[in-house]
């Protein structure tokens, strides 16, 4: 199948990877979009030949346009320009892997501009998932999660007209680097110990975040929104190998199971090619060999950042929104060893003081309670 496609974050992890899928697919790619790393993406400009390309660091993206005027990629830069490539490029396609709130803004543009949204990014229905829903629901495009566990959650309720008999969702965490430690054993803990996830390669700020669990709760919010389920309907389930990505459970107490082996290209492949499948990119599952599967239910008191998201999450409103950056703070503080592991939950606990109750919320809304909560966390270290 001959397809174009478009990746906002393709220097990242999940960008990378999405370009690998696209190489053996042998998809065109009509822009790429990263922060800063200019070598990064002149190599993949060079590579794919996109119409398009954009990094948000204005004096980056001087360098790459310098860099790259031996080829007809036009390049734009700052947060406007990643909003020109997903706006003008021709993809059917695009894949929004950008790292944090940033996301948000050019997920809209995606959706306002009657294109496929394929999301890799949690942060954009987190803090805006009002917004994000209304612009699919005008723009009648399906919004496809590449998140590994949404995917499951959306294969196992693929062919089903409706969630009525729908009982629970269980989304699976693989639990961390940290996994069975106390409170105690983690008070020194650094970054760089956070930053041994056992089975997935990711970013450093979702590295540390799945050492948090937080980004289990950002899951949480995210599957809320993304399939319309109540939060309290939303189980976690601690499953160390990493081979079932989430399950769901119906009325009849069936549950439905979505494996495969940890490798986000199988999730990333699926929503490009949906709702066909193809030959994967990634090796067979052998359950002979994995031998065993373990499931523990996950610890809210030594990972309080689960229960902070659960909690927000039920309030509503931009609470989400405020957890979320808040989270984006304390983790680039604990990342730069500012401030210890134990101290994230309490400091992300701190947005909540600052966050006005109202349902109803616009984009304005969602950056002036990101400027908030950011504030209230350096004010409390």
């Amino acid at each position: 199948m001959k397809k174009t496609i478009a990746v906002l974050g393709s220097t990242g992890s999940i960008g990378v990877q999405s370009l690998d899928v696209a190489l053996k697919s042998g998809y065109t790619v009509d822009a790429v979009t990263a922060n800063r790393n200019f070598k990064k993406t002149e190599e993949q400009i060079r590579q794919f030949k996109p119409r398009f390309a954009a990094l948000s660091d204005p004096a980056a993206a001087a360098e790459l346009r310098l860099r790259v005027r031996d080829t007809s990629t036009k390049v734009y830069s700052g947060d406007e320009g990643i909003c020109m490539c997903a706006a003008q490029t021709d993809a059917d396609t695009v894949i929004d892997s950008i790292v944090g709130l940033a996301g948000l803004r050019p997920a809209l543009t995606v959706l306002e501009s009657n294109k496929t949204l394929a999301l890799a990014n949690k942060e954009a229905l987190v803090a805006g998932g009002n917004l994000v829903l209304d612009k699919a629901k005008k723009s009648g495009k399906p919004i496809l999660p590449v998140d590994s566990e949404h995917s499951a959650i959306f294969q196992c309720l693929e062919g089903k007209p409706s969630n009525k008999a729908l009982k629970k969702i269980i989304l699976t965490a693989s639990g961390g680097p940290f996994f069975g430690k106390t409170r105690d054993e983690l008070k020194n803990v650094t970054a760089r110990d956070a930053l041994k996830h056992p089975n997935w390669d990711m970013g450093a700020k979702i590295t540390i975040d799945s050492a948090s669990m937080f980004n289990k709760g950002l899951e949480l919010i995210e599957a809320h929104f993304l399939f319309g389920i109540a939060p309290e309907k939303i189980d976690i389930l601690v499953h160390r190998e990493s081979i079932i990505h989430s399950m769901v459970e119906y009325d009849d107490n069936s549950v439905i199971a979505q494996l495969g082996l940890p490798d986000m290209r199988i999730p990333i492949q699926y929503a490009l090619t949906y709702p066909e499948r193809y030959t994967s990119p990634v090796g067979e599952l052998d359950l002979s060999e994995i031998g065993r599967l373990t499931f523990y239910k996950p610890d809210y008191e030594v990972f309080d950042c689960l229960g902070i998201c659960r909690e927000a999450i039920i309030k509503g409103g931009l609470f989400p929104a405020a957890v979320n950056s808040a989270n984006e703070e304390a983790n680039r503080l604990f990342r730069e060893g500012k401030i210890g592991f134990l101290d994230l939950g309490r400091l992300i606990r701190t947005a909540f003081s600052v966050t006005p109750d109202k349902k109803d919320y616009t984009l304005e809304d969602v950056y002036e309670i990101d400027k908030a909560a950011r504030r209230a966390v350096i004010e409390s270290i």
